[in-house]
């Protein structure tokens, strides 16, 4: 097998498409329609672009697909997005099916309270043509993800056993993806191999929403979450310093320093440093240095009116126009830091989609890209209000208020 190294760079790399990303106008439309408040308000267990995500991505066995990639791959990332929307729309169902088919496809049936195998990041059509496991390793922010998205269904859906199991795959992160880095303290690595090479550590800072980190530090006090919310403010400040995130970058010598094998680019993963910025509690004591540190991108769309598509961090030299999802996350970012002016540019691109193309054009739109409708999706969703994080990290859904009743959909 190869180093897991490699293949987390090329997972990311598989996001960079040769041309503009294509967006499927119907589900573009729902989204803008949702934000912009053109519709009225959704009954508790409606919500338009959720649904449509849901048709056009999750199979019936439970399985999110990226259609864009060669291998028509699964994530354990994309598996862990969808149950948090799943959880955001009172779907307990296909919560379920997302659950299930993780356990017996990425964790080869061990997933449960009592045995719990990470779940590896890479499952699709592999070189003999056969389907399964491409990769094996894990990857941390999918495993942050899913645990946070057991402990909150296990809260909001009063259901002991999603907890259970939440504790079980926290128990495994802080054991298989935590490393205590000397000069720094506790840092969650990307995965469980392949990131440490001699004196040097690799590291992510999309993998670190400080929600996600402040839930966990709730749930287990114990654990070394606290201290790698500090930590992750203190990489994400030291590797922006014109206020632009990297997608990767390293720990040597008790200093952060420029990823070795990607360089300084901030792209495809460094945009999620800055939806997660955004969608952090404004009560959270790190919440407004972290959106500080990462003034970069507010400054260059002031200036440019688009977000680059890559940014060499140290430089400020940027390429290319970021695709329609880099809007989608940018949003809460834009709303977080007070900026309505961009909040506002942000909605007029989303909404310039809603409009049908016609012919070949209108084909080619309703080729759904999975990255793109990920970002928009959380990025509207909290601007519609669907949802928002309160200052522990704790999911509060519309639906918990709105719905006659709190039990969910099944």
């Amino acid at each position: 097998m190869r180093e897991a190294f490699i293949f987390s760079s090329w997972r990311f790399r598989l996001r960079a498409p040769l041309a503009r990303p294509l967006v499927c106008a119907g589900l573009v439309g729902s989204l803008v329609a949702s934000m912009t408040g053109h519709a009225q308000a959704a009954t508790c267990d409606d919500w338009p672009a959720y649904r449509a995500f849901v048709s056009r991505f999750v199979q019936q066995d439970g399985r999110v697909v990226d259609f864009s990639t060669p291998t028509q791959q699964t994530t354990s990332e994309g598996q862990s997005y969808g149950m948090f929307f799943a959880l955001v729309a009172n779907d307990r169902a296909t919560f379920e099916r997302l659950l299930r088919w993780t356990r017996a496809n990425l964790s080869a049936g061990r997933f449960d309270g009592g045995d719990v195998k990470l779940p590896a990041w890479q499952w699709g059509k592999k070189p003999d043509g056969a389907y399964g496991v491409i990769d094996p390793n894990s990857a941390a922010d999918s495993d942050l993800w899913i645990a946070y998205d057991l402990f909150e269904a296990g809260r909001l859906w009063r259901e002991p056993a999603y907890t259970q199991l939440a504790y079980a795959l926290v128990t495994q992160v802080e054991k298989q993806e935590v490393a205590d880095l000397r000069g720094l303290g506790p840092m969650l690595l990307p995965g469980s191999q392949g990131f440490r090479n001699g004196a040097t550590t690799r590291l992510n800072p999309s993998y670190l929403p400080l929600p996600l980190i402040r839930a966990l530090a709730a749930q287990s006090p114990n654990g070394p979450w606290s201290r790698i919310a500090d930590n992750a403010f203190k990489l994400v400040k030291t590797t922006a310093p014109l206020g632009f995130a990297p997608d990767w970058a390293a720990y040597r010598d008790g200093q952060f320093v420029v990823d070795p094998q990607t360089g300084d680019a901030g792209s495809y993963d460094a945009i999620r440093v800055y939806l997660w910025a955004g969608l952090a509690a404004s009560a959270d004591p790190l919440a407004k240095p972290w959106l500080a540190a990462l003034h970069g991108m507010r400054d260059r769309i002031a200036q440019t009116g688009v977000p680059p598509e890559k940014v060499a961090t140290t430089t400020g030299n940027a390429a290319g126009e970021g695709p329609i999802g880099f809007w989608g996350a940018l949003l809460p970012y834009f709303r977080a830091l007070g900026d309505t002016r961009a909040a506002g540019l942000a909605q007029t691109h989303l909404a310039s989609l809603a409009t049908p193309a016609p012919g070949a054009a209108q084909a080619a739109r309703n080729q759904p890209v999975y990255y793109d409708e990920v970002l928009m999706l959380f990025g509207t969703a909290s601007a519609d209000g669907r949802y928002r994080f309160d200052e522990n990290g704790r999911l509060v859904p519309r639906w918990e208020n709105t719905c006659q009743s709190a039990n969910a959909r099944l």
